[in-house]
């Protein structure tokens, strides 16, 4: 994802403010789509020149989110049940490989510097931080962090790495320098995403058991917790719109998509996004989101400038992580 200006808040909610411009959806996207489905321990892939599943690809068990490598070379999914990762061709859909021992990789992360790869084990309680050697990785520090970690952000220096604590409600902050935990502060109910600004001044957390956007400064020795940006019910997944303006929050219990404007701090409008919309990708253009629909089996096509949903495409069961090698800016 992008990281960001400013710092994000909410004056009200229900805006009708225009969304910015996005060029038509034709020739948006021609790389494959790539679709986790959690619950099948699979990958859908999705030929975009007519939109239709072509084939699945076996993963280990229970995927549930892919990152892009370094050198843009393989995608890689992380396969939580399995300790394992599978990485794939972001071009051709190919597995290029599969790497063990990988413990609990719930979801993952390289830092900025690219020295980096960090995994949290969700289940097991744990951060892995690894050296990243441009192919292959070999775990540095294995640190206890309480129950249940659950997103990763790294800063833009790659000095710190944040985590939420899914079931314990915090959030908790790394030193990548001593590898250990620097302060820890509690949230408001189940923590789900978070995203940091581009002067690393600010950390925003998804509250998944609430309905909106904690804002914490995390430029001091200590957090402080300084906005609430009230969205929808469920606020889960952030993705950076790719225009250095604006970032979405899927808002899992209502079925909505939030748009917030970096430069008014609003939101500007609000996405229908049916079955539980989870983790999403925006088309390089900017002129279509894409979105898995968690509870209906389905990723969701939604237009910007309509704001309406265009397509639906059957997948597998519990789709979570989402993306194209043809995205814009994260």
């Amino acid at each position: 994802m992008a990281a960001f200006s400013a710092l994000l808040c909410l004056s009200a909610a229900g805006q009708t403010a225009k969304v910015p411009a996005a060029a038509p959806a034709t020739g948006a996207i021609t790389t494959p789509v790539f679709v986790l489905n959690s619950l099948e321990d699979s990958v859908s892939v999705i030929n975009p020149a007519n939109w239709t599943e072509i084939k699945r690809i076996e993963t280990g068990k229970q995927p549930h989110h892919l990152y892009l490598t370094p050198d843009e070379k393989s995608v890689i999914v992380a396969n939580a049940l399995s300790d394992s990762l599978t990485f794939i061709d972001p071009k051709t859909a190919e597995v290029q490989r599969t790497v063990r021992g990988i413990i609990d990789p719930y979801h993952l992360r390289f830092s900025p510097d690219m020295k980096w790869f960090v995994t949290a084990a969700n289940r097991l309680n744990h951060i892995d931080i690894f050296h990243w050697d441009g192919k292959d990785m070999t775990l540095a520090k294995r640190i206890a962090t309480g129950k249940t970690p659950s997103h990763l952000w790294i800063d833009s220096k790659s000095s710190t790495i944040y985590s939420t604590m899914q079931e314990s409600d915090e959030l908790i902050a790394i030193d990548l320098a001593t590898q250990t935990v620097k302060w820890r502060t509690p949230t408001g109910s189940t923590p789900a995403d978070l995203i940091g600004t581009a002067n690393d001044k600010f950390v925003l957390v998804a509250l998944t058991g609430g309905d909106g956007v904690e804002v914490y400064d995390v430029s001091g020795k200590e957090p402080r917790r300084v906005k609430f940006i009230k969205t929808a019910m469920g606020a889960h997944a952030f993705r950076a719109f790719g225009d250095q303006r604006h970032v979405l929050v899927s808002n899992r219990v209502a079925n909505t998509i939030s748009m917030i404007d970096l430069q008014t701090l609003e939101v500007v409008n609000s996405f229908p996004a049916p079955g539980g919309p989870d983790c999403m990708d925006v088309s390089r253009d900017l002129s279509q989101i894409i979105v898995t629909s968690r509870w209906i089996r389905k990723l969701t096509f939604i237009d910007v400038a309509s704001r309406k949903v265009v397509r639906q495409i059957n997948v597998g069961r519990s789709p979570h992580g989402v993306w194209t090698l043809d995205h814009s800016p994260r």
